[in-house]
């Protein structure tokens, strides 16, 4: 199989060196099989081997390929539906659960680096940014919905004060979560595969899962060869295809567009955000922007539904970010690229067991930098026994989406544009 490259982004390009791994080409056993190398793989494999299990990973490409080496860079809590959400479709029990949750992927983000001292540009602070006084309203109403579940690192802004951490005009106010934060994503999942290899995990690149054998004890089957495990963990998000066809109709992969600018120079980047804290808006299709380590500025936003690649990146995300900041229209574009995600029809995450041996987590939503952190913990913890935690999650609704797979792309395409045309009219 043919060595696949990392797609061209600013991350691939700021890589930290890491040695090229082998595809599998014999018959192996484990006790975990994991498929995927992306953040909820990575954390599952480390969990496990940090219980005693012998896990074998399996990646179809390179560590952190997919989504956890493209995305944002953001440390952001809660899920893509927030917690009065869950309370209101779920019972208490499961909701005081999910909502304790809801803030455990950044704390594990940050212990994994310490831990196994990564370097990954690791910044602390998180705002959201209001646009309408609305958005405003609903911001001093999750904080006071995040204080309830003990998350209390919380600071709303002002008018005057969101000005103080980010030199944009647009915004009313805002709200400064101090245990989000901004990380280089490609060398986050680099290191965690080091941390796996350094407990004795195995990590197999350009190695896809091509078929599963289903069974007590399940056969995953790559092109070259075969692991023979005791339990499989699904981990390919965005880019499982069809491996699992009862996952796929319940899920639609998604692209998002990020730009990165040329080096800015401490004066600008110091003018644009004081305290290198990455910013996300709060519309329903957001913008979401964060310094670089050398000073670049890293702007992403809006969705292609059904992951097509779109012909011009910068053409889409170029005038979101002049509309932020005008102060940069002179400045050069050195990188833009696609990230896929996995996106439900809940929006909330979709975890879950085929079988007694084979277990899942997918769909993020957009919100998948912390939440993977936090399932490879639960799975985990599923694995071991202790399945409360698990349960909580896999008790959520896994809806497919209306008229299958031909129709789901334009469907959610309609509802996206009824809820931009909200923001826009301030609705």
């Amino acid at each position: 199989m043919a060595n696949t490259p990392y797609p061209q982004s600013y991350y691939a390009a700021s890589a930290n060196a890491a040695p090229a791994r082998p595809l599998l080409q014999d018959d192996v056993e484990t006790d975990v099989c994991v498929i995927g190398a992306g953040y909820t793989g990575l954390s599952s494999a480390l969990f496990l081997l940090e219980n005693g299990f012998k896990v074998t990973v399996l990646e179809a490409a390179r560590v952190g390929f997919g989504a956890s080496g493209r995305n944002g860079g953001q440390i952001v809590n809660s899920y893509s539906r927030d917690i009065d959400v869950i309370e209101h479709s779920v019972g208490p029990k499961q909701a005081q659960l999910l909502g304790q949750m809801a803030f455990e992927g950044g704390r594990i983000i940050r212990e994994r680096v310490a831990k196994y001292q990564i370097q990954c540009d690791l910044k602390d602070g998180g705002v959201f940014a209001a646009i309408t006084s609305k958005q405003m309203g609903h911001l001093e109403s999750q904080k006071r919905l995040w204080e309830r579940y003990g998350h209390t690192q919380l600071e709303l802004l002002d008018q005057r004060r969101i000005r103080e951490v980010v030199a944009c005009d647009l915004y009313q106010g805002g709200m400064l979560d101090m245990s989000g934060g901004h990380i280089h994503p490609l060398n986050l999942a680099l290191g965690e595969a080091a941390a796996v290899e350094s407990l004795g995990g195995v990590i197999y690149e350009q190695s896809p899962a091509v078929r599963i054998e289903r069974g007590a004890n399940p056969v995953i089957h790559t092109p070259q060869g075969k692991v023979r495990a005791k339990f499989v963990i699904v981990a390919g998000n965005a880019y499982l295809g069809n491996l699992v066809p009862e996952l796929a109709a319940k899920s639609m992969p998604c692209g998002t567009q990020v730009i990165t600018t040329e080096p800015l120079g401490d004066e600008l980047a110091k003018s644009l955000l004081p305290q290198d804290y990455c910013v996300e808006d709060c519309n329903y299709l957001l913008d979401y922007y964060r310094l670089s380590a050398d000073k670049r500025l890293i702007f992403g936003g809006g969705v292609v539904y059904g992951a097509r690649d779109p012909a011009n990146i910068e053409a889409i995300i170029r005038p979101k970010m002049l509309k932020a900041f005008p102060q940069l229209k002179d400045v050069k574009i050195d990188y833009a690229w696609t990230g896929n995600f996995l996106l439900t029809l809940s929006r909330l995450p979709q975890v879950g067991r085929l079988g007694d041996n084979i277990y899942y987590s997918q769909g993020c939503s957009g919100h998948g930098v912390t939440y993977t952190h936090l399932a490879g913990k639960v799975l985990a913890e599923a694995l071991r026994g202790q399945a409360e935690r698990f349960d909580a999650f896999a008790e959520l609704p896994h809806y497919p989406f209306p008229g299958g797979q031909l129709l789901r792309t334009p469907f959610t395409t309609m509802g996206a544009w009824y809820y931009s045309l909200r923001d826009k009219l301030g609705f």
